[in-house]
């Protein structure tokens, strides 16, 4: 995470809670033109498109009023999705069980990328059952660079049983309003 993300993440976070929201991701993209991605969900990990542009009427004016990106930036709110991120320590405990792929800031045994299952959270380091090893790596959390699940067809049918959709809203121009 970035200087401007965590800047971002601090002024957002208790914004998203307050509108009874859990914060998943906040990442700032683009060089030219810069897109602030919030990324939340409700406590039971739904979120409608009514949810993503009631959060983004929210922030808005935290966000104009802070200033917290130089230039003009598009807003985009949205869900996870299926095939989320896994960004926080929580939600490789979570999702356990769930085929993943993680890629590490640094190599391990010559690579850096590995797809396999979540097993969790172990002494503080992710757990995971690497496609054909026969045991669990440990890797601490500050070694993952990113991480998400497998879109697969258990997870899709999990997702849809559940009335889960992808969902975002996008507002344009904070900021100095290009």
């Amino acid at each position: 995470m970035t200087p401007l993300d965590q800047r971002i993440l601090d002024l957002v976070r208790p914004l998203v809670e307050a509108q009874g929201f859990d914060l998943v991701r906040v990442r700032v993209t683009g060089t030219k033109t810069k897109t602030l991605q919030v990324m939340a969900e409700r406590p039971d990990r739904t979120m409608s498109a009514e949810d993503c542009a009631r959060l983004s009427r929210a922030l808005s004016p935290a966000l104009d009023a802070a200033d917290p990106i130089p230039g003009g930036y598009v807003l985009e709110v949205s869900s996870p999705g299926i095939d989320r991120p896994l960004v926080r320590p929580r939600d490789f405990e979570d999702w356990a069980g769930r085929a993943a792929k993680i890629e590490l800031n640094r190599m391990i045994e010559g690579r850096k990328n590995f797809r396999g299952v979540l097993a969790g959270i172990d002494d503080g380091k992710v757990a995971f059952d690497i496609d054909g090893e026969t045991q669990t790596a440990l890797f601490p959390f500050d070694w993952i660079a990113n991480a998400k699940l497998v879109l697969t067809d258990a997870l899709i049918k999990e997702s849809l049983k559940a009335g889960k959709t992808p969902t975002h809203e996008q507002e344009t121009s904070h900021g100095d309003h290009r």
